[in-house]
């Protein structure tokens, strides 16, 4: 399964004083993750790279200070901007996978192989992720929480995710 090489990992929300500091709104699991990386990109291709001087969080955003951004003005310009990631910069834990990965993965049932839908999306509650799982041919959502009870297997090569749902979990599914 092809992954892309640049994730998409904040937008830039807001300008911060007038030194040429911008907030970003983090999507990713923690705001402390962006305040350790050293370069980030404005595009999905890596053209256009950009050197961040220093970061730290401030109310669940990150405040960021990219060189050859010095005033308000210029940072004013990058309002909006969304920022990405080399995924190559960072090696992740056993077990541990990049958002963008596990969009789209077909989830199947361990026990008896059947098909729930495809996992649409992470929702991040705090305790635990909880991954929405839609099937397009009965039209319906179904939450599964990410613990290592439910999800048994992940493969992101071969585009599938194993899971055995907790009694009462998918009660109404049929």
């Amino acid at each position: 399964m092809q992954r892309k090489q640049f994730l998409e990992v904040g937008k830039i929300t807001n300008v911060h004083g007038l030194h040429g500091e911008v907030k970003i709104y983090p999507w990713c699991d923690d705001a402390a993750f962006l305040c350790s990386v050293e370069e980030l990109f404005f595009d999905g291709n890596g053209e256009k790279k950009v050197k961040i001087l220093h970061a730290r969080i401030q109310q669940n955003q990150v405040i960021m200070k990219f060189s050859g951004t010095d005033t308000r003005e210029q940072a004013e310009l990058l309002r909006g901007q969304v920022l990405y990631l080399n995924r190559e910069a960072f090696e992740l834990e056993e077990g541990s996978y990049f958002i963008q990965d596990l969009i789209g993965l077909e989830v199947i049932d361990a026990d008896t192989g059947k098909i729930w839908g495809s996992l649409k999306d992470v929702l991040q509650t705090g305790a635990n992720d909880v991954y929405s799982i839609w099937n397009e041919e009965k039209q319906k959502e179904y939450l599964a929480p990410a613990i290592p009870e439910v999800i048994l297997e992940t493969n992101l090569d071969k585009g599938f995710m194993k899971i055995r749902p907790l009694k009462g979990l998918f009660e109404d599914a049929d």
